[in-house]
């Protein structure tokens, strides 16, 4: 049975995807593919992964959380399962953590790792969901406003603005995680409305499901929700309306560096992402379904040039 991760990011239509894979579960597991979302993972099935204050050592509890999830692995394949999709962004961090550290997901790697062990290294293809910095930064302080009453003040959104990590970064430290894992880089801008692409993409076919593909769940609040966020805060709501628009939060300056640092990423990844991974930018599922061999993605910017001398 393969197992395939879906990682989001947070604030990347994830929850969206999440609602579709869940209706869609009885079709899917007809079809030979399992889903395991938030619900299942949150309450017990990954405890212990990454470690919580216990009287068990880190190491304990990780191998506790190993032996769980292999009972249930064996369960879905003595039922005939020939695919396992497992999707929770909080596999690579939490949005509170990225606002506290100023950073994309500093800590994925590490993380990754753990999941991959916990998981008997048994993990066959990876998913993860990047958007424009400008974008993600605003919505995820629109999401921190509207669950904990927190805002960013200019200092922060500076210190965010010249952020050195980026997206290529988490890429690498997925890929030092997952030395043996297909990674598809798939962009938000261009796969956020089309569930049915991203699960196509993840699995590698084109038989996916099309029912609840347009519903979307846990979308950026409004200007007047967040207005009135900040208004039953005791908050100033001029500088802080703009987070419903997105880009808005951060000033002309900033939102062109961040821009800039995007297409940065974006590039090379079209490039070939020096053979760590691939983008995925189709949005059929007939054509983001169509996986090249995973040998062949892993030659990076090379491939072009030999491609050229067998013409």
């Amino acid at each position: 049975m393969d197992i395939h991760l879906h990682l989001g990011a947070h604030r990347a239509a994830s929850t969206s995807f999440q609602f579709y894979m869940r209706s869609n579960a009885e079709t899917l597991g007809d079809g030979g593919v399992g889903y395991w979302g938030p619900p299942r993972l949150r309450k017990g099935l990954f405890h212990g992964v990454t470690p919580v204050a216990s009287v068990m050592s880190a190491a304990q509890q990780i191998e506790r959380a190993r032996g769980r999830i292999a009972l249930r692995l064996a369960k879905l394949e003595a039922r005939g399962l020939r695919a396992l999709v497992v999707s929770d962004e909080n596999m690579l961090g939490s949005v509170r953590h990225n606002l506290r550290h100023r950073q994309l997901y500093p800590a994925a790697g590490q993380r990754l790792a753990r999941y991959r062990h916990a998981m008997g290294g048994r993990v066959d293809r990876v998913i993860l969901c990047i958007r424009a910095p400008q974008h993600y930064w605003a919505s995820a302080y629109a999401f921190s406003l509207m669950r904990i009453g927190q805002v960013p003040g200019r200092a922060e959104l500076s210190e965010i603005a010249a952020m050195p990590r980026s997206w290529r970064d988490v890429v690498t430290d997925l890929a030092c995680a997952l030395p043996d894992t297909e990674i598809i880089v798939l962009p938000h801008e261009r796969l956020a409305p089309y569930p049915e692409a991203r699960l196509a993409a993840l699995l590698g076919r084109a038989d996916v499901p099309r029912k609840h593909a347009r519903e979307v769940r846990n979308a950026r609040p409004s200007t007047a929700a967040l207005v009135a966020r900040l208004t039953e805060c005791g908050l100033d709501p001029g500088p802080y309306a703009k987070m419903a628009e997105g880009a808005g939060l951060f000033d002309r300056e900033a939102r062109a560096r961040m821009a800039e640092t995007y297409a940065d990423d974006l590039y090379w990844l079209r490039a070939g992402a020096d053979g760590l991974a691939r983008i995925c930018e189709e949005t059929t599922p007939e054509t983001a379904g169509t996986n090249p061999d995973p040998g062949a993605i892993r030659r990076g910017q090379s491939n072009g040039t030999q491609a050229r001398r067998m013409a």
